[in-house]
């Protein structure tokens, strides 16, 4: 009886367990999930072994109390044969014989009664084994009910676990965006195109005022020439 116990005791505290509040408490809810599916399908294959040996038991009870049954009738019979045949007996005179066969009825009636008490006697032991049965089964049934649920939860969380891990990704990602913009170093590197550029044409302008210069002095030395031949002419009198 104890192990009976035993074992409902077992199935209903996994029956009650509450999985959310299992899982709200794990610091690896995917693992822990794990490790639970595996713990209740080796609970649940334990306490079908068990349940399984205890429907045994009980058939075996049962086969025993019908062969009870069976004998308290077929004792019964032979009662009422012997007791017929020694009322026969006695009818035809034949007493000695008839008291012999009185004998063999009292004998058979003797072994039905043995056979009637074993029959009360198992029947309140196999209406409380039935019973056990009963609730072991229905404590099995919650087991498997709890094992679906959990390979659910199990399935949800991971799909949940990758969704979340991806997202975080994303959003580290777009943080070092953030941080590390792109956009800016474009930036300064534009500014120093810019700069270069100027300074390149800086010096542009430098070559271009260093070239009319020159032209400019070409041209001051052609007025002097001219100048020059100007005033010889004048001396010559021929201006």
């Amino acid at each position: 009886m104890a192990e009976k116990q035993s074992i409902l005791g077992r199935i209903a505290q996994l029956a009650r367990a509450n999985v959310n509040a299992l899982i709200d408490a794990a610091e690896d809810p995917e693992k822990m999930l794990d490790q639970m599916v595996r713990d209740y399908t080796a609970n649940i294959a334990d306490a079908e072994a068990a349940v399984a040996q205890t429907i045994g038991n009980l058939r075996l009870a049962e086969a025993d109390r019908d062969d009870d049954v069976a004998a308290v009738r077929e004792w019964g019979g032979k009662a009422r044969a012997a007791s017929a045949k020694a009322d026969a007996l006695r009818a035809e005179g034949r007493t000695g014989e008839a008291d012999r066969f009185d004998e063999l009825a009292k004998v058979a009636l003797k072994r039905q009664i043995s056979f009637e008490q074993e029959v009360a006697a198992a029947a309140p032991q196999i209406a409380a084994q039935t019973e056990v049965v009963e609730r072991l089964k229905s404590g099995l049934a919650s087991m498997r009910d709890k094992l679906a649920e959990l390979r659910t939860k199990r399935d949800q969380l991971v799909a949940r676990a990758k969704a979340a891990q991806a997202q975080a990704q994303v959003q580290s990602a777009i943080g070092s965006l953030n941080v590390l913009d792109p956009t800016s170093e474009l930036s300064r590197f534009e500014e120093r195109v810019r700069r270069e550029e100027a300074r390149v044409a800086g010096q542009a302008e430098l070559q271009a005022d260093s070239i009319e210069a020159q032209f400019a002095g070409l041209e001051d030395a052609a007025t002097d020439l001219d100048v020059e031949a100007r005033l010889a002419a004048l001396k010559s009198g021929s201006a």
